[in-house]
């Protein structure tokens, strides 16, 4: 059995995604496998893991908005927004009620501002600022624009010296849920740090589909079978493109890479508005049989589609 779709895996503390990478190339014994967002190795969740020809959906499932469930202390500032750095900020008391909470949370949904924190991966000037952090420097960074999609608060806990907010956020790629948390408390009018974090959704993957590494060793000795219940075919994982129907004839020219016409019906089918602006005009094409015949992207005349990736038949 040749393994071909997306695993989602339940990243371990600890892990870094290529860790992650790694140990499932060791179990699963492949060399392809990519995965679809890097988390900071003290986050655990959700980390989708693209097998075979699913690698090539890679770069469309990192894309997707996220899910977090993160925990937020009020009255204290690190160098790395989290627990994880050196304490740069405290205060004495903390002076917040619910409904002070609430209020400023709800400014954060929509489309906002963020800074990039210095302990992160973003290049400049072809450094990553964790390297010139590392090394004692603060350089100025751009502020990046990102979208909250959604913000919900699960818990407040008020009755101690460092006030707790627990929090679900669904977000754009991208988004720095250290560097929200530190936003929020700013302005609350207090230093505030990331104290736990889980992503619980990625691309419509929830952490409900996932599978540990213990699990997936565990599985790989009774063999690739009894891998399926946790695999999911390439075209489900990208179920956030509408899927279109062509013809036996159309079908043939899709395989080819060729153009093709859709019907009026097909071609009005319309995208989920949280896709990424670029990706909106994708469409996952199906021919007799529900055959899967890759992504296709629609043109500008609203009726053509021309091949953006072809999914051939296994040989």
């Amino acid at each position: 059995m040749s393994l071909e779709g997306v695993l989602p895996i339940w990243k371990p503390v600890q892990f870094t995604s290529h860790d992650v990478v790694a140990k499932a190339r060791g179990i699963l014994k492949m060399k392809r496998i990519g995965h679809t967002g890097t988390l900071d190795p003290m986050v655990t969740g959700v980390l989708p893991l693209c097998l075979g020809r699913a690698t090539r959906l890679v770069e469309y499932i990192q894309e997707m908005p996220k899910e977090y469930e993160a925990k937020l202390v009020i009255g204290l500032a690190t160098d790395t927004e989290d627990l994880t750095g050196s304490v740069i900020e405290r205060v004495d008391q903390v002076t917040v009620n619910e409904q002070q909470i609430q209020e400023v949370m709800d400014r954060f949904t929509g489309v906002i501002e963020q800074i990039p924190p210095m302990y992160s991966a973003v290049k400049v000037d072809g450094k990553r600022l964790y390297e010139l952090a590392r090394g004692g420097e603060v350089v100025e960074r751009q502020p990046r624009q990102v979208t909250i999609h959604s913000i919900h608060i699960l818990s407040v806990k008020l009755d101690v010296s460092e006030p707790e907010i627990v929090f679900r956020v669904r977000c754009s790629k991208g988004t720095y849920i250290r560097t929200l948390c530190s936003d929020i408390g700013r302005a609350l009018g207090y230093p505030a740090v990331m104290a736990e974090l889980v992503r619980t959704g990625t691309g419509g993957l929830t952490r409900a589909q996932c599978v540990t590494l213990e699990e997936l060793a565990e599985a790989k000795q009774h063999g690739d079978g009894a891998l399926a219940q946790w695999l999911i075919p390439a075209d489900q994982a990208i179920s956030f493109f509408p899927a279109v129907e062509v013809g036996g004839e159309a079908a043939v020219h899709a395989r080819q890479g060729k153009k093709i016409r859709l019907a009026a019906d097909e071609a009005a089918k319309q995208p989920d508005m949280e896709l990424p602006l670029q990706m909106r005009r994708l469409k996952r094409v199906y021919g007799p049989g529900a055959d899967f015949l890759g992504l296709f992207r629609l043109e500008e005349d609203d009726r053509t589609l021309a091949a953006e990736k072809v999914f051939l038949p296994e040989a």
